[in-house]
């Protein structure tokens, strides 16, 4: 794993509280991850989400990932937990425009801390956000704790590639990203197991290059005005910004940087 000491909680709320969280929003769509509705449906198709089930999102941000469980996999209730107040109450106002908010449910607090119940979920799911979290060992132990014996933990997020990144190009990468730490599918499957998880699947979905190839086109070829004028303006941070994405999508096709799916069973 990679990390970088200066970057923590306050940061990732600064970016999901100001502009920098508008303009992810603007190129991703409501649904901040990789792949959008196809990687969603991908990884819950794989971990058995489905009809009448209870989930908690860790990381849950607007709320997009719960949505699209009620809607298209028939769960039952969700449970949102997210440390940045903007995301929340946005989610929250999406969830009443969606005559969702009586499945849906959101929590302000740190995610490694929730303090919701022991085994009160029937899985927990993450989307392309565990990245954002410093301490992921106490991520994971908490996801664990959440979950019933014998449910499921289901995540995407972005990894550390099997060609690994030097130190230059991770501090450079988690400083633009404003990630305190990028976990590699091997760490993360250690911290399943040291919760007490049999991992049943961890792969690299082969999603980030050409994800990120479409996000530098949108931005270049349809979407500069509204990008701009999210960031007031701005030409010359657009231009920063800009050559970080270049960057990022220079390690993706490197195999440096990658969306990694895991699935786990919590064990009885």
């Amino acid at each position: 794993m990679k990390s970088v000491n200066i970057i923590g909680l306050k940061d990732v709320q600064q970016v999901y509280g100001g502009p920098e969280g508008d303009l992810w929003e603007l190129v991703m769509g409501e649904q901040i991850h990789i792949g959008g509705f196809v990687s969603s449906m991908d990884l819950a198709e794989k971990a058995g989400i489905g009809a009448g089930m209870h989930g908690v999102d860790l990381c849950c941000c607007s709320g997009a990932g719960m949505r699209f469980l009620v809607r298209f996999r028939k769960v039952e209730r969700m449970q949102g937990v997210d440390a940045t107040e903007k995301v929340v109450e946005r989610g929250r106002q999406r969830c009443r425009a969606a005559n969702l908010a009586d499945r849906i449910t959101f929590t302000l607090a740190d995610v490694c801390a929730s303090g919701l119940g022991n085994e009160s979920a029937d899985f927990v799911w993450g989307e392309d956000a565990w990245c954002y979290v410093e301490d992921k060992e106490k991520l994971i132990a908490e996801a664990a704790r959440l979950v019933k014996r014998g449910g499921i933990i289901a995540f995407t997020d972005w990894v550390e590639g099997p060609r690994g990144l030097t130190n230059r190009e991770a501090e450079r990468f988690l400083r633009f990203m404003k990630f305190p730490s990028i976990q590699n599918l091997g760490g993360y499957q250690k911290s399943l197991q040291a919760a007490g998880c049999e991992v049943m699947l961890a792969t690299d979905t082969g999603r980030f290059a050409p994800y990120t190839d479409l996000y530098l086109n949108m931005l270049n070829q349809q979407l500069t005005y509204d990008a701009l004028r999210i960031i007031g303006f701005d030409t010359a941070l657009m231009g920063q910004m800009a050559a970080e994405m270049v960057f990022m999508q220079e390690l993706a096709h490197a195999g440096k940087i990658a969306q990694g799916l895991l699935v786990a069973r919590r064990k009885n």
